[in-house]
């Protein structure tokens, strides 16, 4: 069994959407920090997203870890014209194009940005790559919500729809774990 333990990043207070924008995440809550890092497993490798608030929040937990380098695609959805802006002036902007985008995730992408089904892609492949290079470890991996929710979808043999009513909160654990029987879903958006 292989198991990813997929941890979502700190927060970071952002009340706008925030795509590939490199905002920080506030890690002042050591005591929540220091319960996810005692829940992750000691001994596992350690990826993240090469955004900082992803790579600062692994730096957290890179003790007693094998850390990998940082991979630009684990970054979260690239939002194109979208990252920085309020939903409710994206609504007015784009609303049709909006609405088809949370209703009927796949191919419909923002202007000059990503796709569910792209982003998908992206994400599969560095997971596949992990899976073979790491087969029967833990791979601890600090990414992003939407990056989590494509892989959960997998998991779970569920629609990208379906995928987004699931809630991952920040500094918050799901594990997926690979077998010889496929993807098997274990914790979702757990608190330590």
């Amino acid at each position: 069994m292989t198991r990813f333990w997929w941890v979502r990043h700190g927060p970071t207070h952002q009340k706008t959407f925030v795509g590939w924008r490199d905002v920080p995440a506030d890690l002042s809550d050591a005591r929540g920090l220091a319960r996810l890092n005692a829940h992750l497993p000691q001994g596992a490798v350690l990826v993240s997203s090469d955004l900082i608030r992803a790579s600062a929040t692994a730096d957290q937990l890179g003790a007693g870890r094998t850390r990998l380098p940082h991979l630009q695609d684990l970054r979260e959805f690239n939002l194109g014209e979208w990252d920085g802006k309020h939903y409710t002036d994206i609504a007015a902007s784009h609303p049709d194009l909006s609405r088809a985008y949370w209703e009927q995730p796949g191919d419909v992408a923002p202007p000059g940005g990503e796709s569910w089904n792209a982003v998908a892609a992206r994400v599969g492949a560095v997971v596949d790559g992990l899976r073979q290079q790491f087969a029967q470890r833990d791979i601890i991996v600090v990414a992003h919500v939407g990056v989590i929710l494509t892989q959960l979808q997998v998991a779970l043999g569920v629609s990208a729809y379906k995928a987004l009513s699931y809630k991952i909160d920040n500094l918050s654990v799901t594990r997926l774990d690979h077998g010889e029987t496929g993807w098997q879903a274990g914790t979702v958006n757990y608190i330590a």
